[in-house]
């Protein structure tokens, strides 16, 4: 069993890999004629044939294809349907979208009045008031609810507490908390009167959240004295005081007393003086629909995070979508993802409020004292959606770990984070539940959304991710800028969606935004993501980050093509595969974190190159195979091939604090075997 430290909370959203060769893969779960009529997509599709008078189906294969090609087509009448159908409260305004073929520039529901704590804290009205919104779990078994009358009066004393400070539309309010409910409430509280939130994990070392706060200059910061993990008490003061003394923006520290042992720091606010003691605010600001509301990072490892600004309207609106339309998400649901504040799943899991879900917060070590730790909470709780890491996942089926519960009440379990292997898959059908719907999911911060997911009319195949989102063109390219069908290309959206960032904190002529973006093909966005499309079911496979990919032989090869075959033998515990460029062209290096115990060797090596020749192709075969005790991951946990790559190139790092291990870094400078 993997240690509970090597299993990240999270990492960047990406899909799942599998053999190719193989064009319709096995068939896993098909949804029930009854869950597919009684779906949230059946009552849109049936919305949008009466509105529009069209014969959209809802059953037959190629019934959610059709749906989809509409949506893409008819940008401005879907839009507006996701807005009407899921009862956004606002203004539209007269226009949906304007400059729609201006990539940047197309702008969704420009004249639109729209608040997005609004949204999250008057779903239902007075009358869903005693219904409860949060449960808010600790590894020591400590147990909260929060109800939604709760919610929005501890929110609306705080946005009181922050008007009083001086804070205004557009001033930044910054969070350094774990995943409880006051980290929700402040955001909520921030975007109730039109201010930008932004937070980092607690687990984030000070220069790590200098990196990222310093950039946008916040006025007020929220803060936890410290945390748990592994039962061990994690203090955070030394850290808060180094954050502090860097930051001089910040007027005033809010400080949670969340430690074991609690800590003072001169001059902070305790968050009880600052939540409680006001009258509440009465009225929620009502900016525009694109006007700034959320500050998410880059994994900062090739230098300064890139600071990711979203408009409030276009986040809830694609949640909207996808949480409803895709993964079904009803009033009275109980929806979990085990993240940290610092992944963009963590503004994903709380728009779920926004459904009517109640949502479930955990923090601490998902393996404490056992793995059947957020099992045991599923049944407890009564999960319907469960989400979590891919590596999470296969850690268990590492195991061979079986939850003792049937989870009668579990409709749906959702991936990302890494590759999620073949062999996952049916792990999780063989071992914790076969009428269920395993949806991988696959965008990331730069969207906190997704370009490809589940939905609930189509049946999840053997290692493949279902469809791209309704209104979202997703598709593979080419080098030449034409569509690709079961081959490896460049992941792009070809047409405008409201969850583009506004674009990135300081880059006052969106130059970086539109290299990031739009560099590379003119009007489509280059997501940077490696990945092929099934031309005969429509499903995608991501093979890791482009810029990572891979190139002996003049022949790109995504990462995760390797590590899923040799990730499956029991004596390797992780890999990392890097390209080194030579006189001769570019070879193939794999790094190999052995489980305990095992010895990489000649019999070793062999075994290792005959799993990759057989799943992937001798192309795939590295030239050079090294063990090393540790592989660097950002503090999301996502695997730094690409500061590997320019360590053994003789390139020094750009920015350690951005990584969880730095130290690991050290091993893959100057290494023998790769000086021939």
């Amino acid at each position: 069993m993997p240690k509970p430290a090597e299993i990240p909370a999270c990492a960047g959203m990406t899909g799942m890999v599998y053999d190719y060769n193989n064009p319709m893969p096995k068939i896993l779960w098909t949804p029930q004629t009854t869950r597919r009529g009684e779906s949230q997509l059946a009552a849109f599709a049936s919305c949008i044939n009466a509105e529009h008078k069209l014969n959209l189906k809802t059953e037959g294969k190629d019934a959610f294809d059709k749906l989809h090609q509409w949506s893409v087509q008819n940008p401005r009448h879907f839009w507006r349907a996701v807005w009407e159908f899921c009862e956004v409260t606002g203004e539209p305004g007269k226009n949906a979208l304007i400059r729609e073929k201006q990539l940047p520039g197309a702008r969704f529901f420009p004249g639109g009045k729209f608040n997005f704590a609004e949204n999250i804290l008057n779903f239902g009205g007075a009358d869903n008031d005693t219904q409860t919104a949060i449960i808010a779990l600790r590894e020591n078994g400590a147990r909260n609810i929060v109800t939604r009358a709760e919610l929005k009066k501890q929110t609306m004393q705080l946005a009181a507490w922050l008007k009083k400070q001086g804070v205004r539309k557009g001033d930044r309010v910054a969070a350094y908390m774990p995943n409880c409910p006051q980290t929700v409430i402040a955001m909520l509280a921030t975007t109730t009167i039109g201010a930008v939130f932004s937070s980092c994990s607690i687990d984030f070392g000070a220069d790590g959240v200098i990196d990222r706060f310093g950039q946008i200059k916040p006025k007020i910061l929220f803060a936890a004295d410290g945390y748990s993990y592994k039962n061990k008490n994690i203090t955070r003061a030394p850290e808060i005081k180094k954050v502090l003394r860097a930051l001089p923006s910040i007027k005033k520290l809010v400080l949670l007393p969340y430690s074991q042992t609690p800590a003072k720091i001169k001059g902070a606010v305790s968050w009880q003086s600052a939540a409680n003691s006001n009258t509440p605010a009465r009225n929620f600001a009502k900016t525009k629909f694109n006007d700034p509301s959320f500050v998410l990072y880059s994994s900062g490892t090739t230098g300064k995070p890139k600071c990711i600004v979203h408009s409030g309207g276009g986040v809830m609106l694609q949640h909207l979508k996808e949480h409803r339309l895709h993964a079904d998400i009803r009033a009275g649901d109980v929806f979990f993802y085990f993240t940290t504040c610092g992944w963009m799943m963590w503004n994903w899991l709380v728009s779920g409020l926004a459904s009517g879900a109640a949502i479930v917060l955990y923090e601490g070590d998902p393996f404490y004292p056992t793995p059947a730790k957020l099992w045991d909470i599923a049944a407890r709780e009564k999960i319907n959606h469960f989400g979590a890491s891919a590596k999470y996942l296969d850690a268990l089926r590492a195991a061979n770990f079986k939850p003792k519960h049937t989870l009668p009440h579990l409709r749906a379990i959702y991936s990302t984070g890494s590759p999620l292997s073949a062999d996952a898959f049916d792990y999780v059908y063989n071992n914790i539940k076969k009428d269920m719907q395993l949806a991988s999911i696959s965008g990331g911060t730069d969207i906190v959304s997704c370009f490809v997911l589940g939905n609930p009319w189509q049946p999840v195949r053997r290692g493949e991710i279902q469809g791209a989102g309704l209104g979202m063109a997703a598709d593979v390219f080419g080098e030449n800028g034409k569509p690709l069908r079961d081959k490896a290309g460049e992941l792009v959206c070809t047409n405008a969606f409201p969850c583009m960032p506004l674009g990135f904190w300081n880059d006052k002529r969106n130059l970086k935004y539109r290299a990031a973006y739009f560099g590379k093909y003119k009007n489509i966005w280059r997501h940077g993501d490696w990945a092929a499309r099934n031309k005969q079911t429509g499903g995608f496979v991501i093979y890791g980050r482009s810029d990572a990919t891979l190139n002996p032989g003049g022949v790109r090869i995504g990462t995760a093509e390797l590590y899923r075959p040799v990730e499956a033998l029991s004596e390797i515990a992780e890999a990392l595969a890097v390209g080194q460029r030579r006189k001769d062209g570019e070879r193939v290096v794999l790094f190999v974190k052995l489980a305990r115990g095992k010895v990489l060797n000649d019999a070793l090596r062999a075994k290792i190159k005959t799993a990759i020749r057989k799943s992937a192709s001798p192309r795939h075969v590295p030239a050079k195979i090294v063990a090393v005790a540790d592989i660097p991951r950002t503090r999301s946990g996502k695997i730094s091939e690409i500061v590997v790559r320019d360590i053994i190139h003789g390139i020094a790092p750009k920015n350690r604090t951005a990584l969880a291990n730095p130290e690991s870094l050290s091993l893959f400078a100057n290494i023998p075997e790769l000086q021939d």
